[in-house]
């Protein structure tokens, strides 16, 4: 992989559209990376995590077609920390060695990296720029309770697992802001699109 690789570290709380806005970069040829996809795929029936996961939780974790139940999993790591920490630290290895081989493979003129817990973590080096999806807290609390079905303690307990607003509005290189419509987006991520192809050299 070239040193230089322009990879954009795309983040935001629970409920503030990083999908969205991810699919959005997508539609404009860039190579969109999502660590949650890739750690699914790690945890899948048959995958070293996988069992190390039902070895640890128990079968209470596994639906009826043998594949991890994630919601369950989300209740009991959310509800005690040192769970969460444990699992963190079974996958995140993992993960980042895919996502270094995901970047090496990738012929975009950048990649963008979707990563939830950017900041909760050591951002990985291979990460160039951050870009922050920034909403208000109620709007991620309304939004994540129709999406996933979830009571409000629930979703409480999930924010309160990840850094302040304040502390990644801090941290963002670039933020896009998407309290409105999916077409107030468009602007702010062609406006995006375009430095980060200027940051390469590439204006096409």
């Amino acid at each position: 992989m070239s040193s230089n690789k322009l990879v954009i570290g795309l983040t935001g709380g629970i409920g503030s559209g990083k999908s969205t806005v991810a699919d959005l970069f997508a539609d404009r040829g860039v190579d969109v990376i999502d660590t949650d996809r890739i750690a699914r795929e790690l945890t899948d029936p048959g995958q070293p995590a996988y069992h190390a996961i039902v070895e640890k939780f128990g079968r209470y974790v596994v639906m009826g077609n043998t594949h991890l139940n994630r919601k369950t999993l989300r209740k009991y790591i959310f509800s005690d920390d040192s769970l969460r920490v444990w699992l963190e630290q079974l996958l995140h290895p993992l993960i980042r060695q895919e996502l270094a081989r995901r970047i090496a493979a990738s012929e975009a003129p950048y990649c963008m990296a979707v990563i939830p817990l950017l900041f909760e973590n050591e951002i990985n080096p291979l990460i160039t720029r951050t870009l922050v999806v920034d909403v208000p807290e109620e709007v991620q609390l309304t939004r994540t309770q129709l999406r996933d079905m979830n009571t409000p303690e629930e979703v409480e307990a999930i924010m309160k697992s990840q850094v302040t607003r304040e502390k990644r509005l801090g941290s963002a290189d670039d933020v896009i802001y998407n309290d409105k419509k999916i077409q107030d987006l468009i602007p702010q991520v062609e406006k995006l699109h375009a430095s980060y192809l200027a940051l390469v050299g590439n204006s096409g």
